[in-house]
């Protein structure tokens, strides 16, 4: 069966394909239009879809739009209901029902020779539910939350067989996904964007308002939650994008987060016994993108394993809404589903640019000698990751060990200060140095950095105490193995601080000309793209 996966409705527009139950290929459309999320979710951007992207899975597939069995939507335009009854607000959301039950028309122009017969609409959450049952081997109890979906924020279930059963959705106007983007928002970060900050924010703050949350903030009970209207005013005055940060600010976003994170543990325990006790919890959706959550239920919930969707926001339900139309289990193996560029094209590029390169004996070593002196290094190697991590494929490389390293990197970004940056290490020397859940190959949880290793690698670890580490395994990765290995020779540390390959406000790097233009741009010592090394000022 050939079916195309597509994520349009609201942010984060993507494209996968699924070939006789492999996944060859999915994509973000960011990462070819260099708009960061492909677009914002506002009802009048509805009819937009991610034809760069979908042409692209198509072609890496060898298909053609006619040879396709399915086109798989995301959003269900039948399951909606009008914006009065769910009190969000909004008098235009109309227009994004409209466009959705057009979406069979707009993919047949986008995409020439597919018969508009051939969509299906998939219940937005089941698409994110399927997202995360159907990629594990196993049975699961899966857990959804995100802003909204066409009715509801939430759906709690199980997949028995490839099967799904709903237990409960949560009707809208109650989100949790929701009451955190207006946090972000009154914080003065944009909305469906920036919730990550307003993640890291919280482990300088106290929670300290927590007492008002619980009682607007509640579990039901039984499966769902309800929402109250909260003055976020009368905890802590907003926030300017550009204004001060203060005490305060730092206090309410400890507080929402405390707050979610109990929730989520009541949601998750209720899940549990629902599934009969099921010892596998998948989860997706861009609540599940909370890490620090992620590990609270995983340390505190009643099940043996939590598997979060690498792609757990809007664009994994395009992979998602394909694998709900086969129903069956397509184990997630990687993330690097994205574009790749074969070593003839990647020197084409660099011959090109007219930088002076070479090509080392050894990648991995030629990089490690650099991190090792402190340098900081750009990994361009292989195909992209499929979700917002940077997994070791689209990578800013630097040293652990030096307390600078944190506000060198978020300089090198444009970001703030108070971001911290995320450590990888060797699968095999995890338990040396962290606390938490292994494996953890897709950075989807925090992890506690043993006392005595918190002076050792300052740099990845967070004013908490923490670390969201991405765990390397030499099966899957042994490039990056190979380099850590080698990097732990030079300094006796087997971490290296690992952040996304981009600068503020702009999609990760995916083509090898991005990669150039950000190491042209950006004080970067070293460009790691394929077997060829560019060092900063010529070659070594």
């Amino acid at each position: 069966m050939r079916v195309l996966g597509i994520n349009a409705i609201f942010h984060d527009p993507s494209a996968a394909v699924i070939v006789d139950g492999r996944v060859l290929a999915a994509a973000e459309e960011e990462r070819f239009s260099r708009r960061k999320h492909g677009k914002r979710p506002v009802p009048f951007s509805a009819w937009e879809l991610p034809e760069l992207s979908a042409a692209w899975c198509l072609a890496e597939a060898g298909l053609r739009p006619g040879d396709l069995d399915a086109v798989a939507y995301s959003f269900d335009p039948a399951l909606c209901r009008d914006t009065s009854e769910l009190d969000l607000g909004d008098p235009w959301d109309h227009l994004r029902v409209d466009y959705a039950r057009r979406a069979p028309q707009f993919l047949a122009t986008a995409l020439p020779g597919l018969d508009p017969g051939q969509v299906r609409f998939v219940p937005h959450h089941v698409a994110h539910a399927a997202s995360a049952g159907l990629s594990v081997p196993e049975d699961s109890a899966v857990l959804v939350l995100d802003g909204r979906g066409e009715s509801a924020s939430h759906l709690a279930g199980a997949y028995r067989g490839g099967k799904l059963e709903t237990f409960r959705c949560q009707e809208l106007p109650h989100s949790l996904g929701l009451l955190y983007e207006d946090l972000t928002r009154h914080l003065g970060f944009l909305h469906s964007s920036d919730e990550y900050k307003v993640m890291a924010l919280a482990s300088y703050g106290q929670p300290r308002f927590l007492g008002e949350l619980r009682e607007l903030v509640r579990a039901d009970g039984q499966g769902g939650f309800t929402v109250g209207r909260i003055d976020w005013a009368a905890l802590a005055p907003g926030r300017a994008a550009d204004g001060e940060m203060t005490e305060a600010h730092a206090d309410l976003a400890s507080s929402v987060q405390t707050r979610l994170e109990e929730v989520l543990l009541d949601l998750a325990r209720w899940t549990y016994e629902a599934s009969g006790g099921l010892s596998t919890l998948t989860m997706a959706g861009g609540t599940a993108l909370n890490c620090v959550a992620n590990a609270r239920i995983a340390a505190e919930g009643p099940f043996d394993r939590v598997w979060v969707q690498p792609a757990a926001g809007d664009a994994g339900t395009a992979l998602g809404a394909a694998l709900a139309l086969g129903a069956e289990h397509v184990p997630f193996t990687t993330a690097a589903l994205g574009r790749g560029w074969s070593d003839d094209e990647l020197e084409a590029e660099l011959r090109r640019a007219a930088v002076p390169y070479t090509r080392p004996e050894s990648i991995a070593a030629e990089a490690a000698a650099v991190l090792a002196g402190n340098g900081i290094v750009a990994w361009y190697q292989g195909r992209s990751e499929y979700g917002p991590r940077a997994l070791g494929h689209r990578s800013l490389l630097a040293h652990p060990g030096d307390r600078d390293t944190q506000t060198r990197m978020n300089d090198v970004k444009g970001r703030e200060q108070f971001r911290p940056i995320a450590p990888m290490v060797r699968a095999e020397r995890f338990h040396d140095l962290f606390d938490g859940v292994y494996p953890s190959p897709y950075m989807l949880f925090v992890h506690r950095v043993k006392p005595e290793w918190r002076d050792r690698i300052p740099a990845v670890v967070h004013v908490d105490g923490t670390a969201r580490v991405q765990t390397v395994h030499t099966d899957g990765e042994p490039l990056v193995a190979a380099m850590l290995a080698e990097f732990e020779r030079l300094t006796g540390l087997p971490v290296v601080v690992n952040t996304s390959l981009n600068t503020a406000g702009r999609p990760m790097v995916d083509t090898p000309r991005e990669a150039l233009e950000l190491f042209g741009s950006a004080p970067v010592d070293l460009l790691a793209i394929g077997p060829f090394v560019v060092h900063r000022g010529g070659t070594r």
